[in-house]
C-alpha cells in the first residue's frame, strides 16, 4: 500500500504524522516517507490541539507516534462518524505496535496498520470483530472496491450475520471475480441482502431489495456545458432533476467535467467545490476526439467549436461510455458517462 490509498476525490490529502520525540520523529519520518505523506515533531511548528484541528479536517489518515491516550484526546473534539472521519493510528516510538483507533475499516485504519508493520515491523493489533474472526468485512471490502454506501446502518446488520455464521445474499449489476468469501452468496433471484448498483430500485420490480445494504461505485462523471453567468442554484437544480429522472443516486458521481471557456464559471466552480468534486476541463479539440456517438448543436459548435460539450467531456473525464445522454433546461446540459468498473472479491492485502 502506498499513500495514495489515503487520498480520495473530495480534496483531501493523504498522510499526516506527528510524533512527540526525536526517536519518534525518526519513525514518523519514516513512515512518511514510505507510506506518501508528510511528518512533523510536535511544536514545530504546530502545538498538538493546532495540529489535530487543521490535519484532522484536510487529511485522508493520521499517524500518532507516541501514547495512544494523547492520540484519544487529541481527536476526541473533531470525531464525527465513520463515513467522515479520518482513518487514525497509533504506533510507538519503537515500531512494536501500530494500534487503529479510529475508522477502522470505511476510513482504512487497519489496513494503514498493516501497512505501517510492512514497513518498520510493527504489529497491527486489530480489536474489530470481523478481523479478530477473519470474516469477510462490508465495509472494508466497499472502500476497496470505491463505492458508497448508502444506508450505513445496515454493516452492523451484515456483519452480525455473518459473525454469526449465517449467509449474505448479494446482487451486483456488474459480475464481481474471484473466490467468493466464505458466507457470502451470489443471488440472481433479486431478492438480496446486499446489493451494488448505481440505481435504486424502485416500483414492482422482482429486484427490488428495500431492505438490502445498498453499495453504490463512484464511477459517475457529469459533463456540463451552460451558459455564461449560470448560478450555482442552477446547476444543482439541473443535477436533481437528471438523478430524479434517471435514478441515479448522487453518491455514485465522482467528478464533473466541462470545456476550457466554462472552467471559470463562479457557478460551475461553486458547484463543483460544495460537492468536493474535481472538474475536468478540455479544450475544444480535445472534445473533438472524443470516441463515441454524441448529440450535435450547430449553436454549441458556433459558441464553442465542438457540437457538444456535455457528452463529450463525460466521456473523456470517465474514460468509459455515456450512461445518461445529454438533458438540457435553464441554461444547463448535462450528462452522465461511466469510469470502468471491474469488482473483485479481495477486501485484504494479499
Amino acid at each position: 500500500m502506498t499513500g495514495k490509498d489515503y487520498g480520495n476525490a473530495d480534496g483531501k490529502g493523504t498522510l499526516s504524522c506527528i510524533a512527540f520525540t526525536g526517536k519518534g520523529k525518526i519513525l514518523a519520518d519514516r513512515l512518511a516517507s514510505a507510506l506518501g505523506g508528510e511528518a512533523m515533531r510536535c511544536g514545530e511548528p504546530l502545538g498538538l490541539r493546532e495540529w489535530t484541528a487543521d490535519r484532522f479536517a484536510a487529511s485522508r489518515a493520521l499517524i500518532f507516534v507516541g501514547a495512544a491516550g494523547i492520540a484519544v484526546r487529541a481527536i476526541a473534539p473533531y470525531v464525527k462518524d465513520k463515513t467522515a472521519d479520518p482513518a487514525v493510528v497509533v504506533a510507538d516510538e519503537e515500531g512494536r505496535f501500530a494500534i487503529p483507533i479510529l475508522s477502522g475499516h470505511l476510513g482504512g485504519a487497519n489496513d494503514l496498520a498493516r501497512a505501517i508493520g510492512r514497513v518498520c515491523g510493527a504489529v497491527p493489533v486489530l480489536t474489530t470483530a470481523t478481523d479478530v474472526n477473519s470474516v469477510f468485512a462490508v465495509d472494508e471490502w466497499a472502500r476497496r472496491q470505491n463505492c458508497a454506501i448508502v444506508n450505513i446502518g445496515k454493516i452492523k446488520e451484515i456483519s452480525g450475520r455473518l459473525l454469526a455464521g449465517g449467509t449474505v445474499r448479494v446482487c451486483s449489476d456488474w459480475p464481481v471475480a474471484g473466490a467468493l468469501p466464505p458466507g457470502i452468496q451470489i443471488s440472481e433471484e433479486g431478492d438480496c441482502d446486499m446489493r451494488v448498483s448505481l440505481c435504486a430500485k424502485t416500483g414492482d420490480s422482482p429486484t427490488e431489495s428495500r431492505d438490502a445494504l445498498w453499495l453504490v461505485p463512484r464511477i459517475a462523471v457529469l459533463g456540463v456545458g451552460c451558459r455564461r453567468g449560470i448560478s450555482q442554484e442552477a446547476i444543482e437544480e439541473a443535477m436533481a432533476a437528471l438523478l430524479t429522472e434517471s435514478g441515479l443516486c448522487e453518491q455514485a458521481v465522482c467528478g464533473a467535467a466541462t470545456i476550457d471557456l466554462k472552467q471559470n464559471e463562479p457557478g460551475l466552480r461553486a458547484f463543483c467545490a460544495a460537492h468536493k468534486w474535481p472538474l475536468y476541463v478540455y479544450n475544444a479539440e480535445q472534445l473533438r476526439e472524443a470516441a463515441g456517438s454524441f448529440a450535435s448543436s450547430a449553436f454549441v459548435e458556433q459558441v464553442t467549436g465542438v457540437d457538444n460539450v456535455c457528452e463529450r467531456a463525460a466521456v473523456l473525464a470517465a474514460g468509459g461510455p455515456l450512461r445518461l445522454k445529454k438533458r438540457t433546461g435553464n441554461g444547463v446540459a448535462m450528462a452522465v458517462a461511466l469510469r470502468p468498473f471491474e469488482p473483485t472479491w479481495r477486501w485484504l492485502d494479499e
